[in-house]
């Protein structure tokens, strides 16, 4: 064995955020748990019947609370993504129509769902270059796009990929310093070439004086070439929140959002992003047009080749109709169903972990790999590493006998992480979901089986997001929907269950 393949860096020490509280009941729970036991110790000095009548109730609502299922969500969790479930169907949510012959004011096809009250706006950088940004009024967030075309690991030395692999947690780490910044999303989306670039490169060159052999042998490479090739597109999608001093209107956000892009690209270059760029407003809304229609993307290539520009506006982005189901979400001319994570790899992993979920899947019209980011700042990163070192060395000594492999690999991963976080190391959470368009519903269950061959592959584990595919679909677009400022339940409530 070669002396690279065995120092080939590692990564990994990532682990799920603790939960306060007593083993499955979470933070609440262990507070009715004590109060009920509380109260029921008081009941008893009048009578055991009092005692009982208290007990009772308080075991009846602490049950489903210690019920998991296996990717950590308790029965109220379960229940009420039902619940809300059969309560969208009857109101008739799971169905969207839009265009002139809808119901919506103006005739026009506004995205669905999440971003049904969006609003596009642009601005342009230092260099002048026009770049968008989405206003979500609802909670007053706004959106940044940017594009990258990042270089290839082929043939690339390990110690390069090292660098690219530290400047890019280096740039994660400064996010948790960016004024407002409320979460990070990078969009890694693959499809079949439609050979609409290539021929509106070669077609046009070649010389009417050309031989005729020459001629039929660029005209078959022109038709043949794209049923064999891929292509890939990288966004990142920056969403900022109000940074807690007076309200400011969509010009000064826009105009403190072009300040900030020059340092944010450059960060991206570093970290083998290559060429990085800001989407402008057209951009964005051919992106998300063709992620609902797309049959659409070799109209869209050929007009922008001609053009230079679609012209599309953000309010003509969306499907003309869209319905969902509890497994699938039908839109235009497309079926999607998407993949959440609900468990990372586990140990250490290589650099190339995640390429065999990244690269095109055979028999698909597209799919999209989106990785959310949550910066966490520095004093709330402190917080939570010291209190995981603390629970990880208390569950280590509270059992007796020998410490267990697992409660000593505890330790040593929340001691890495207090040292890092204590060094100047950002603290992230992150999760991942996948999305895979397909022609009918037919092709789903043959998507579902490639799916599940790459997370194998990539030692993740992923469930379907089944009752809100419309919703998880939204989410993996470059849009900046980040998934906790869109519940019900407050982040934090959430958490305490």
């Amino acid at each position: 064995m070669s002396t690279d393949a065995l120092t080939r860096p590692t990564y990994g020490n990532w682990r799920r955020p603790r939960r306060p509280g007593l083993g499955p009941l979470g933070l609440l729970g262990t507070v009715v748990a004590f109060g009920g036991l509380l109260v029921a110790l008081l009941a008893s000095l009048v009578s055991l019947a009092a005692a009982i009548v208290v007990l009772v109730p308080t075991a009846l609502f602490l049950a489903p609370l210690a019920l998991r299922t296996a990717d950590g969500r308790n029965v109220y969790q379960v229940l009420a993504l039902r619940i809300g479930w059969m309560r969208r169907k009857a109101n008739g949510s799971t169905t969207y129509v839009s265009g002139p012959l809808s119901r919506r004011p103006g005739g026009r096809f506004q995205p669905p769902g999440l971003l049904a009250r969006t609003k596009m706006h642009e601005g342009r950088d230092a260099y002048d270059r026009p770049f968008g940004v989405i206003h979500h009024p609802g909670r007053n967030l706004y959106t940044l796009v940017l594009a990258c075309e990042p270089d290839g690991g082929s043939l690339v030395d390990p110690q390069q990929v090292d660098v690219w692999v530290a400047s890019w947690g280096d740039w994660l780490s400064r996010l948790a310093h960016e004024p407002g910044l409320r979460g990070a999303q990078v969009v890694v989306e693959t499809a079949p070439d439609t050979g609409t670039r290539l021929a509106a490169e070669v077609l046009p060159r070649i010389s009417p004086d050309a031989p005729a052999a020459a001629r039929a042998v660029m005209e078959e490479v022109v038709e043949r070439y794209p049923t064999a090739s891929s292509e890939m597109h990288t966004y990142i999608a920056l969403t900022y929140g109000p940074t807690g001093g007076p309200k400011r209107d969509v010009d000064d956000v826009v105009t403190d959002l072009s300040m900030r892009l020059p340092g944010l690209l450059s960060g991206l270059v570093a970290a083998g992003g290559g060429s990085a760029y800001p989407l402008s407003a057209d951009r964005i809304a051919e992106v998300v047009r063709v992620a609902y229609d797309p049959a659409v993307a070799p109209d869209v290539l050929s007009a922008r080749a001609e053009h230079t520009t679609t012209g599309l506006e953000w309010e003509d982005s969306g499907p003309a109709a869209a319905v969902e189901t509890v497994t699938a979400y039908r839109h235009d001319s497309g079926v999607s169903r998407t993949w959440q994570l609900t468990l990372a790899p586990r140990g250490t992993v290589r650099s190339s972990v995640l390429r065999g979920l990244l690269e095109p899947a055979p028999g698909t019209r597209r799919k999209r790999v989106s990785l959310v980011y949550r910066p966490i700042d520095p004093a709330t990163s402190a917080r939570i590493v010291e209190s995981d070192r603390r629970a990880a060395h208390f569950m280590a000594t509270s059992r007796g006998g020998l410490v267990q492999a697992r409660a000593t690999s505890e330790i040593r991963a929340a001691e890495q992480t207090a040292a890092e976080e204590a060094s100047g190391a950002g603290l992230v959470e992150f999760s991942l979901m996948v999305t895979v368009t397909v022609d009918d519903e037919q092709g789903l269950q043959d998507a579902a089986i490639t799916v599940r061959n790459l997370q194998a592959s990539s030692r993740i584990l992923m469930r379907p997001a089944d009752r809100m595919q419309a919703s998880a679909f939204t989410c993996t677009l470059p849009v900046g929907v980040l998934p906790w400022e869109h519940t019900l339940v407050p982040y934090q409530i959430r958490e305490a269950l």
